[in-house]
């Protein structure tokens, strides 16, 4: 089994234990994530993916922290939060697409600064998702294509892009060469100071 498969597969497991332990069945848990049924089957059987959008939407329903649902351990650390090179817990969205959260131990976190890889022998098309907050995107290595609604925008090295994605939006890699960047995906639009 890939690696893939066996981290959508954990995620899964715990979407379920965490419905379950609510007392939820997948059609209340779905209603009040506003999604249909089947697709929350889907996700807790770990057939389908599960986007980022969605595991902020689940992680919230539950009152647990997004690393929760990735690792299964809950963050402690209150006032830093070291990841070393390449340590951060890995998800693969989807193939093609993998981010490494770069601060999974940070309890309560406001934001999400995570790692975003992208194969383009993977994942030859970008898949458009919405998510509440806002997101701040920097070009680290490559070109990528940012779509935003009807709009779309190019980046290379050291270029960055802030919008809100309440906007269908989604990257792809450019050039047939692998690309990654940060993102910074705040959990809603408070205010920081």
């Amino acid at each position: 089994m890939s690696d893939h498969k066996d981290n959508r597969q954990d995620i899964a497991a715990r979407i379920r234990e965490l419905r379950d332990s609510a007392g939820e069945t997948v059609e209340a848990a779905a209603a009040g994530l506003g999604i249909k049924p089947e697709l929350l089957a889907a996700y807790e059987s770990g057939e389908t993916d599960v986007p980022i959008s969605a595991l902020y939407e689940i992680a919230g329903r539950f009152g647990v922290d997004l690393t929760d649902l990735m690792t299964g351990k809950s963050p402690n650390l209150q006032h830093y939060c070291v990841v070393r090179d390449g340590k951060g817990p890995e998800v693969e969205r989807y193939p093609g697409y993998r981010f490494q959260s770069l601060a999974f131990g940070f309890a309560n976190r406001r934001f999400e600064p995570l790692l975003v890889t992208l194969d383009p022998e993977k994942n030859p098309e970008i898949k458009l998702v919405t998510h509440p907050g806002q997101e701040f995107n920097l070009v680290l290595s490559g070109r990528i294509r940012v779509i935003l609604g009807s709009s779309s925008v190019e980046l290379a090295h050291g270029d960055s892009i802030y919008f809100d994605p309440t906007l269908p939006h989604g990257q792809l890699a450019l050039d047939d060469v692998p690309a990654s960047f940060l993102t910074i995906i705040l959990h809603d639009k408070e205010p920081l100071c």
